[in-house]
């Protein structure tokens, strides 16, 4: 596993992360042991940069994390978000279903508290790369923004990073403190994040691709609506409810990586990370055979027509659906 620089200010990480979302449940029942095993494989193949958020599994998953990775804590990064919050301890992560369930705060006085406790459940003395999860609209961003400042000057947080921010914003945010990352949902069908890389380059901010799979799409693992669990957020995506009218951009991407000689998984992470060299993908799984499969993508070199027939494969078939029902989740 190579290693890259995610930004300008000395980060250093591997060229995949891994997503621990999926291992709360978010997308259906998770086992725990097999979760271990997972994070305990992601190490062993190389994997430095370990990505969580203070929403996931009911602020759980930090825990979890934090647990999992004690052993090895001089050796990975651990990363985490905050910004959302759920009234009365209740409500949803950031999901399909979501709407209504969860608000966001980037009050500075939420700023420091998130930090804490997130410092707490993680066991950690210092977050490595410290993520605004959503823009709060109530609050400039410069103001959210002084107030991570302020974390990686009293030591708590190494590097600051926005997730799902337009580029305004994330130029507003950089004049006040380096913002060391983006981490934007970027895969085949969600491209949004490539009408920012010549501002990101130009700032030098690293780009983290969340959800790089399509949430699973890319997979070729589910091949109708119904095989989505009763307790799998996916229900609530607008793109999964619309699966027949998706369905022929997975099974022209499917054959292209029969054609390739890969999986339909290794092809959608080979894009991401060919079209801007220095992304880092933070695909999430919860079994280990599908992490070992992920991994094998960082080996797979995509020619410039490989690249130019899966921008085709997605134009012929325009995506059906928003990313989110809930649309205020999207950039800003």
């Amino acid at each position: 596993m190579k290693t890259v620089a995610l930004g300008k200010q000395g980060l250093m990480v591997s060229q995949m992360g891994l997503g621990c979302m999926m291992i709360a449940g978010h997308y259906g029942t998770a086992d725990a042991d097999e979760s271990t095993r997972v994070i305990d494989a992601a190490v062993d193949g190389g994997v430095t940069l370990f990505d969580t958020a203070d929403v996931y599994g009911g602020s759980q998953n930090e825990v979890f994390v934090g647990q999992a990775l004690a052993k090895v804590r001089d050796r990975v990064k651990i990363a985490t978000k905050f910004g959302f919050t759920r009234p009365g301890g209740g409500g949803k992560g950031p999901g399909g279903g979501a709407s209504g369930a969860v608000g966001v705060d980037g009050s500075p006085e939420h700023v420091r508290e998130a930090c804490e406790a997130s410092l707490g459940r993680l066991g950690i003395e210092t977050i490595d790369l410290y993520y605004l999860h959503r823009v709060d609209p109530k609050v400039p961003i410069e103001e959210t923004v002084g107030a991570m400042g302020e974390l990686v000057k009293a030591g708590k947080v190494r590097y600051i990073g926005l997730s799902e921010v337009a580029e305004p914003t994330l130029r507003r945010a950089h004049k006040v403190h380096p913002i060391t990352a983006v981490q934007n949902e970027y895969s085949p069908w969600s491209r949004e994040p490539e009408k920012m890389f010549a501002a990101l380059d130009e700032l030098g901010v690293g780009l983290v691709a969340y959800s790089p799979l399509g949430r699973g799409f890319f997979t070729a693992t589910i091949n109708s609506y119904a095989d989505l669990a009763d307790n799998d957020n996916r229900k609530g995506y607008p793109r999964f409810k619309a699966f027949e009218e998706n369905r022929p951009v997975i099974d022209r991407f499917k054959a292209l990586a029969a054609q390739r000689g890969c999986s339909p998984a290794q092809l959608a992470l080979a894009f991401v990370m060919t079209k801007r060299p220095g992304t880092v993908p933070i695909p999430g799984t919860k079994h280990v055979k599908h992490l070992l499969d992920n991994l094998g993508a960082v080996d797979l070199a995509l020619t410039p027509a490989e690249i130019a027939e899966i921008d085709e494969i997605v134009a012929l078939a325009p995506v059906v659906g928003e990313r989110y029902a809930d649309t205020s989740l999207l950039q800003a």
